[in-house]
């Protein structure tokens, strides 16, 4: 099987082996856009060679080019095929040695050169078929990004978005059609945007400027409480920057956050890489309501809220690497049901404030082992005309590892 990239130059912009791909296979997939691309090589006079449009959805694709392993298949995709493309998802159902990639140059390539912009130092992201609020998290003053849109709209509504955010008197380059002869590139700030009849295959090139208050999203656990919309319910910024350590994402888990109030863990949770992910386990629906616009407006859209109460409402969700616990604690089965649910080796986390939760941790941890530690924040406040020292509750929290898997 051939994966081959084009870009918006045809076959002027393939090498000779690429073309040679395209000729030699009996079916070609791609999209409309590819196939008329390539449109010589893929509708000559070799014989029993068929061009077929990909069919959406997307998976039935996949299926039809997985059908016909062994023969001379060649699929076309836009650029680099393992960038945000068919080949990283072909490589998941065959080995390499069953594929040839020949790749064309990337859109992020060649905006790179067009704004010369290392690509080594500028953020590079997809928004396509993606939620927007995902750039939220790398609006960062004086960053560049690169952020490939859906469409033609994709342009105006980050300009909206980040104007919203603080970020109007950023500089945004709306490249268009790169590569082929339709290329254009133009600017505007987010403030001022303006410009209309965008291709819808475009490329977003953002100069990062922030205003006063922008809301700027720290890379450290512990953001401030103030960028939380909440209503009391929320794990509070030094505790929850020290339970996020204790919590200590690795690449590619799965946390369940139990009473997820506000949802601040499982945000800062998914802060940490773009690999991680989140259930949140939340009872009142206009608290499971807010933690989904706290994860919009901070950048991780993909945060998932599940209305309900445990032990019951954890029933058939996808099996947790880790599981946080901040509210719920002492209801009869939660913990027992966590610590089922989770992965040899798996982690627990759960944070108390009440006396009778604090003893079931001490019991708990005398029984099973772990860590226990007490952990307590006072802030400076009036006092009078002076300045006193004003205590916050303090928390218990007991980490536990689930025996039977790496350390």
């Amino acid at each position: 099987m051939s994966i081959v990239g084009i870009g918006e130059d045809g076959l002027d912009g393939l090498s000779p082996a690429a073309r040679t791909a395209i000729e030699a296979a009996e079916v070609v997939f791609g999209g409309a856009r590819h196939l008329a691309l390539a449109g010589v090589s893929v509708t000559g006079t070799a014989a029993k060679r068929t061009a077929v449009v990909w069919p959406s959805p997307f998976e039935r694709g996949i299926e039809q080019v997985l059908a016909m392993r062994g023969r001379k298949v060649c699929v076309l995709a836009s650029g680099d095929p393992f960038l945000h493309g068919v080949g990283a998802t072909l490589a998941r159902h065959l080995p390499a040695g069953e594929m040839r990639v020949i790749p064309a140059p990337s859109s992020y390539s060649l905006a790179g050169a067009r704004l010369g912009w290392p690509l080594a130092e500028t953020t590079c992201l997809t928004v396509h078929g993606r939620s927007l609020d995902l750039v939220h998290a790398h609006l960062h003053p004086g960053r560049r990004l690169l952020v490939l849109t859906s469409d033609g709209a994709g342009p105006g509504e980050i300009a909206r978005l980040m104007t919203g955010s603080g970020f109007g008197g950023s500089t945004l380059h709306v490249l268009e059609a790169l590569g082929g002869p339709r290329e254009r590139v133009r600017s505007a700030t987010a403030a001022a945007f303006d410009l209309a009849d965008v291709d819808p295959l475009n490329l977003l090139g953002i100069e990062v400027a922030a205003g006063e208050g922008a809301r700027i999203i720290a890379r450290a656990p512990g953001l401030p409480d103030d960028l939380f919309e909440h209503d009391g319910q929320l794990t509070k910024r030094e505790i929850r920057a020290l339970t996020l350590s204790a919590l200590a994402p690795r690449r590619g888990e799965l946390l369940w956050d139990i009473g997820a109030g506000a949802g601040s863990v499982g945000i800062e949770w998914m802060l940490a890489d773009p690999s991680l992910e989140a259930v949140g386990i939340e009872e009142r629906p206009e608290r499971a309501a807010r933690a989904r616009r706290n994860a919009q407006a901070l950048g991780v859209p993909g945060l998932a809220i599940v209305e309900g109460r445990a032990p019951q409402a954890l029933a058939g969700l996808p099996v947790p690497d880790v599981v946080f616990i901040g509210g719920g604690a002492g209801e009869p089965g939660v913990m027992d049901a966590a610590i089922a649910a989770l992965k040899p080796g798996g982690r627990l986390v759960v944070n108390a404030v009440t006396l009778e939760t604090e003893a079931l941790l001490i019991a708990r941890h005398a029984a099973q082992g772990g860590e226990l530690v007490r952990l307590s924040v006072a802030r400076a406040a009036p006092v009078g005309g002076l300045t006193g020292w004003r205590p916050a509750m303090p928390v218990t929290q007991w980490s536990w590892a689930k025996p039977g898997g790496a350390s």
